[in-house]
């Protein structure tokens, strides 16, 4: 799921715009929704600050004490890896939005399809970074690789869990693993653990504790290369 936030000082913008993207998304079957808009720069900045985060839609011309660039920059201090988008009736601002990671400018106003080219863009955009989301089936749902916890197996179905919630799809075990970086190991027959997300490790009921105190089973046969490999990382005790 993509956290999408917008800051806009025009309350029907706003709206309109909110309204557009969940078009989009319902359109394209993209895993994602608005979580925040705001019309009030430094309330989108505390909410940006407290929430995960991955898209953020921001005008330029905000009439407040910060302007869309000064607010990016705010954000830019706390958020490196968030999708920043600004929207603009000044095409001259456009280059120098770009010295705070600028995904893409759309100028006003703003038509459903120039908005849909850039969402698609940036979807394009996040699939080819298979490091960082993992696209888990058929119907565009993507999944922030450092949110999972565990992947298990449950009859035929894998499930991803994560801090927030649990995915379910029908796919192959060995073929999910296949696609994951080197901190995903297998450490049961129907288990494979985030190590980055391991905060604990109980030898006694041979387990990984997650930093939501979620669990996951160590099988017997994973025992001793479980041990090689957490001596590799020192988040697990």
């Amino acid at each position: 799921m993509l956290n999408f936030v917008i800051c806009d000082d025009n309350i029907n913008i706003l709206t309109k715009l909110s309204k557009m993207l969940e078009n989009i998304f319902m359109k394209n079957n993209y895993e994602a929704e608005v979580s925040f808009a705001s019309d009030n720069a430094d309330k989108l900045l505390e909410y940006v600050c407290l929430n995960k985060t991955d898209v953020i839609i921001l005008d330029i011309n905000l009439k407040s004490s910060k302007n869309g660039i000064d607010l990016a920059e705010e954000i830019r201090k706390r958020n490196n890896n968030a999708y920043i988008i600004f929207t603009t009736g000044h095409l001259e601002f456009a280059m120098v939005a770009y010295k705070v990671k600028t995904f893409d400018y759309i100028a006003k106003p703003i038509t459903m399809e120039r908005l849909e080219e850039t969402i698609t863009r940036l979807y394009n955009d996040i699939y080819s970074q298979p490091k960082k989301f993992l696209k888990i089936d058929n119907k565009n749902t993507i999944i922030d690789e450092s949110e999972i916890n565990y992947i298990k197996r449950d009859g035929m179905k894998i499930v991803f869990c994560t801090d927030s919630r649990d995915y379910e799809i029908y796919s192959s075990f060995n073929k999910i693993q296949d696609t994951l970086p080197k901190n995903f190991v297998r450490c049961h027959k129907s288990y494979i653990a985030n190590l980055d997300k391991v905060s604990n490790f109980e030898p006694v009921e041979h387990r990984f504790i997650f930093s939501n105190n979620t669990s996951c089973d160590i099988g017997p046969k994973f025992k001793n290369t479980m041990m090689e490999v957490m001596n590799n990382y020192g988040n697990i005790k």
